[in-house]
């Protein structure tokens, strides 16, 4: 990317980043806040600011310091270069809480035109902010000019700007009323009818900071939700805890106990081991701490909670047992990303291995520590481009994946979903869901179509090679090698069915099945 286009829309609608991105496989981009926003008295006073955007003052306008010229001819041009590549865009929007921030803070807009409509305020003592959102205010859209303001903005965005859906910071504080989240509040009902919101693409952040804030699956039918379940589960199975087959069974299947309601599918879990907020994928596996001594906090904010594993050694190291590991690991949570039932978000920088210094909460960042840094295409082995590319290749050739229906296991006519085997290839019984500590796990997707092939998936988080048997089925006589996290280049390789092999320690493999 030209240096003068770096951190700007033409950047992101660059040639060569346009590139990268089909390479990668990637359908859809979701951008970090681009409304108009202003920075943080108290992240000024510090000489820091609020690099992620989440400070949004005005909601009908692009941030300026995007682009060289016209904020919105830039925007709109890059949205437009974007389509023609066959990539969607999506905006991360902040419609919970504003730039003006607690009684202390400015009065920049609302503040001064409507205080006791615009926010929540606490109702024994109306001068202070009932704050779900821990940003100091709380947007009120029970009232019906909030309300139209909000969706007059979502509207502008998609008419004028052609977006094609958003994804809701705090979703939860938008689908409050007086008795907490409601699944019939009126933002919900209204998206529900708009002619023009109808089709857009709906994902909610389903949380909050305020009481009943966790709201993972409790969304109307026509979202999708951030799935922190998956994370969670996906963290603690590769960072080597044991005993989790069960949750990981549920999580690589679409999550149905969460999501399996209500006429939704699969796709209302967006699958994600890292997002915008805490460690990338590279920082997961080299780092046991945060180290957010650079916010000026020291040291307090940022989650403790990261499920993380530094592989022996905190931070950067020269020793190659510990760098191949953590190679190793991050192939392994980007296969199963995508080998997952649901959709797939990836943390831009993750496929270069991009770090952020072990810092879990990099929003004041606008430096080294918070850019992403390509230096991973240059590196041996740090470059993954390829590999994801493998996988949503892999992803595209397997519909079951994309499924739309829930998964049951053997029907009357022989036919399945999925099959939970055992590393002998027997069907699994309660006492192996049980084994103790137990970190293998292997099944097959059955075929979305008459005449498509099976995809057998095999998960083997232990520090030791486990053998196992391909599935004997009379209908395969054999099954092809498509995946194999340990190699560097993906090599084909054809198993005989009912014959055995091994899983390297710590590796994802993947077969699909031939007649």
């Amino acid at each position: 990317v030209a240096p003068n286009l770096r951190g700007t829309f033409g950047g992101l609608s660059s040639p060569v980043m346009i590139e990268h991105l089909k390479q990668l496989g990637v359908t859809t981009v979701e951008l970090l806040p681009i409304h108009g926003f202003v920075d943080d008295r108290v992240l000024v006073e510090k000489k820091l600011s609020n690099y992620w955007g989440y400070n949004t003052l005005s909601f009908f306008a692009p941030e300026p310091r995007y682009s060289q010229d016209n904020p919105l001819d830039g925007f709109r041009t890059t949205v437009a270069r974007l389509h023609d590549a066959g990539i969607e865009v999506m905006l991360d929007v902040v419609y919970n809480h504003t730039a003006e921030g607690n009684q202390m803070g400015p009065t920049l807009s609302f503040r001064g035109i409507d205080n006791a409509s615009y926010y929540w305020l606490k109702p024994d003592n109306p001068r202070f902010y009932d704050d779900f959102t821990g940003c100091g205010n709380s947007v009120n859209l029970t009232h019906p000019r909030v309300l139209q303001m909000v969706m007059d903005s979502l509207r502008y965005w998609v008419e004028v700007c052609h977006v094609d859906g958003f994804r809701f910071d705090l979703a939860t504080t938008l689908a409050r009323g007086p008795n907490g989240f409601d699944r019939n509040a009126a933002f919900l009902t209204a998206i529900r009818q708009d002619p023009v919101l109808a089709a857009a693409k709906l994902v909610a952040e389903p949380w909050d900071l305020g009481m009943g804030g966790y709201q993972v699956g409790a969304f109307p039918s026509q979202w999708s939700e951030w799935n922190d379940k998956y994370r969670s589960a996906m963290r603690r199975y590769w960072s080597g805890e044991g005993s989790l087959i069960g949750e990981v069974s549920r999580r690589m299947t679409g999550s149905s106990d969460l999501f399996n309601h209500d006429g939704r599918s699969q796709r209302a879990g967006v699958n994600h081991v890292t997002v915008h907020d805490g460690f990338t994928l590279a920082d997961l596996f080299s780092y046991n701490e945060k180290h957010n001594e650079g916010n000026g906090e020291e040291n307090r904010d940022g989650s403790n909670d990261n499920h993380s594993n530094n592989c022996g050694h905190e931070g950067p190291t020269d020793d190659a047992a510990i760098v191949a590991l953590r190679r190793q690991l991050r192939k392994n949570q980007l296969a199963c990303l995508l080998l997952a039932q649901g959709l797939p978000l990836i943390l831009a920088g993750d496929e270069v291995g991009n770090s952020q210094n072990g810092n879990n909460n990099a929003y004041c960042q606008d430096n080294e520590i918070g850019w992403v840094g390509w230096e991973g295409l240059n590196r041996e082995g740090d470059d993954l481009t390829d590999f994801i590319g493998h996988m949503t290749n892999l992803r595209k050739r397997f519909p079951q994946i994309r499924s739309h229906h829930w998964l049951d296991g053997r029907r009357a006519d022989g036919s399945y979903g999925v099959l939970w085997l055992t590393p002998s290839a027997d069907e699994m019984k309660e006492q192996d869901w049980n084994f103790p500590e137990g970190r293998f796990l292997a099944y097959v997707l059955g075929p979305a179509e008459p005449g498509q092939a099976p995809i057998f998936i095999v998960l083997n988080a232990a520090p030791e090679s486990i053998a196992f048997k391909l599935p004997k089925m009379p209908e395969y006589k054999s099954w092809q090698q498509v995946l194999n996290t340990v190699d560097v280049k993906q090599k084909i390789v054809n198993f005989a069915s009912g014959s055995e092999t091994s899983a390297a320690p710590r590796s994802v493999l993947a077969f699909a099945g031939s007649a």
